[in-house]
């Protein structure tokens, strides 16, 4: 195999052929599918000279019918194009005598998805090639401002580059550029969903006429055996914490009353340059479920503030991105360490964690252009707080699998009594279960199939994430303060208007003097506070809500002098005095 380097005013490109290739196919390659639209009969290619100097130039019809061994051309050769751009839409075909319009020859890029709709995140990280740069070598012949086979750039994908690196998971987008590498390809006439949903149950609706089951089965309606392998990509792979005292305050909850608890992670999904086309999910705040908590585990009531929550994270820009949990025993040595209950010889999370995982990934699925149903998986994260095989307290974030997702979806799973062990449920009248099978490598090293019935190892729906804090806290959006958090009543701490008055005060002085426009804001970023001030007290009217979270989100001066003169908030420091 042949490389041949173009270097145009647009950028470089790299492509692949053979001696014999003829030069009019690299051409229209570039053309079609690299160049913006130009006007081909200005095409002009200059060849490499001895040295640095530019070599002999030829018009690209004059040499479109050599062949690449015929033009002299040798792997890794540098080719400058000069052209003319034109208003056409790029797409023509170059041959030695005829120049053909790209809409009699249906050639052009390859076609995506229309009418279909994702997040902003992810339209940016379409547009990203994502390639990984790499520098000049030892098995580099060229000079510095060359290019060859051992510097190019890599794909996202690259298992090598993913091996060398540690990286366990390959990001989401990468896997889906690699899937349209070989199901999309540029230039190519039709667009095939690289993405397919899960779908593991029965059809009841099977077209061949037949009644549904159990009364009637075939091979349309019946689902095909299930392969587990470990999920190779992962939609989120880093979750960030904007502090540390968030988690603190959370695991407080645990540290005075030795119960465990639950939260809701608020906060938004952002690229994660740490992996080539990676995201990540930034937390801002935990907002704290009602619940019954308990020495061995919780009870979630019922959620009545869902809406409200939701819609304050929206007006924020903010949106729920996960759940945080805590298992924590003490392990009864007076000096603050834990118990480790969670490792590589018992479990990370139990089959019934990862069933409450993908609930939550189902209710909060990812919009997706590349599937055929216009969604697939969820950047929802899970992550546990527990002790660590040093007796540290420990944060773990992961996600569950897509075909964990689809398992669920139709029936085939439920918890088992092992915690690493998920149980397959029998067909039923009701339930068709088809053969599961996943794969392990046995004490030979070989790798083997084995039957998931009764039960498989949970791991096989797991995917981990790595977390941490960022390296300043200036992108934390909240601040911690001492207002009370919320459903916090069985530890004494309510949230009220004399807890609210008492927050201001501590910050501001008795008087409430506001004058500090910098300390007013920092005052009042808490999430907690917010909620509070917002959607229980309903003394502020809509406008200066609106003036409120502006002034959080924005930090202005002067929007924050104008919600301090509100009648609203001047009511609102009246009230909360009484």
């Amino acid at each position: 195999m042949t490389i041949i380097r173009f270097r145009s005013r647009d950028g470089q490109f790299r492509l692949n052929c053979e001696a014999n290739t003829p030069f009019s196919e690299l051409l229209n390659e570039l053309v079609l599918t690299k160049l913006p639209p130009i006007d081909t009969s200005s095409l002009v290619v200059k060849f490499p000279g001895p040295g640095l100097k530019t070599g002999p130039q030829y018009n690209a019809h004059e040499i479109a019918d050599n062949t690449v061994e015929q033009l002299g051309l040798k792997n890794g050769d540098m080719l400058m194009l000069e052209y003319s751009k034109s208003e056409q839409p790029a797409g023509v075909s170059i041959s030695g005598t005829v120049a053909i319009n790209a809409s009699s020859t249906g050639l052009s890029k390859p076609k995506e998805p229309t009418n279909r709709t994702q997040s902003k995140l992810d339209d940016e990280l379409d547009k990203d090639s994502g390639l990984i740069p790499r520098k000049r070598g030892n098995l580099c012949r060229h000079n510095d401002k060359g290019m060859c086979e051992y510097c190019s750039p890599l794909p996202p994908w690259d298992r090598e580059y993913q091996a060398d690196n540690n990286i366990k998971h390959i990001s989401f987008h990468a896997y889906v550029d690699e899937l349209n590498s070989s199901t999309n390809k540029e230039g190519g006439s039709s667009y095939i969903a690289p993405l397919q949903e899960s779908d593991f149950a029965i059809n009841l609706r099977c077209p061949s006429g037949h009644e549904p089951w159990p009364k009637g089965i075939c091979s349309k309606c019946q689902p095909s055996a299930i392969t587990l392998q470990r999920q190779e990509y992962r939609m989120v792979d880093h979750v960030e914490f904007s502090n540390s005292e968030m988690v603190n305050n959370f695991i407080h909850t645990w540290r005075m009353s030795g119960l465990q608890r639950i939260g809701l992670l608020l906060g938004k999904y952002e690229r994660y340059e740490k992996i080539p086309l990676g995201i990540k999910a930034e937390v801002h705040s935990i907002y704290e479920f009602p619940q019954i908590d308990q020495d061995d585990g919780l009870v979630l009531q019922e959620w009545e503030d869902e809406d409200k929550v939701v819609g304050l994270c929206n007006e924020l820009g903010l949106e729920p991105v996960g759940i945080v949990f805590t298992d924590l025993s003490d392990a009864g040595k007076g000096d603050g360490s834990v118990i480790c209950k969670r490792h590589s010889g018992s479990f990370f999370m139990s089959s019934i964690e990862v069933l409450f995982a993908v609930q939550w990934q189902i209710k909060y699925s990812n919009k997706c252009k590349w599937s055929e149903s216009g969604k697939f998986s969820s950047k929802f994260v899970t992550c546990v707080i527990s002790g660590n095989v040093n007796g540290e307290i420990e944060v773990n974030a992961y996600q569950a699998s897509e075909a964990a997702e689809g398992l669920y979806k139709a029936d085939l799973i439920c918890p088992s009594t092992h915690p690493d062990q998920m149980f397959v449920k029998e067909t039923t009248d009701k339930r068709y279960v088809p053969d599961i099978f996943y794969t392990k490598k046995n004490e030979y090293g070989v790798q083997v199939k084995e039957n998931a019935k009764p039960s498989f190892p949970v791991e096989y729906l797991l995917v981990s994430l790595t977390h941490g804090f960022p390296e300043s806290n200036d992108k934390s959006l909240f601040v911690e303060s001492n207002f009370p958090i919320e459903n916090r009543g069985y530890l004494g701490e309510s949230q009220n208007l004399s807890s609210l008055y008492r927050q201001l005060e501590t910050a501001f002085g008795s008087n409430v003097d506001y004058n500090d426009y910098d300390k007013v804001c920092n005052e009042l970023s808490n999430w907690h506070l917010l909620f509070y001030l917002v959607r229980e007290t309903h003394v502020l009217n809509s406008e200066e809500v609106s003036l409120l979270l502006k002034s959080v989100a924005t930090k202005d001066k002067d929007i924050i002098s104008r919600l301090l003169m509100s009648p609203g908030w001047q009511s609102l420091a009246l009230v909360s005095r009484g």
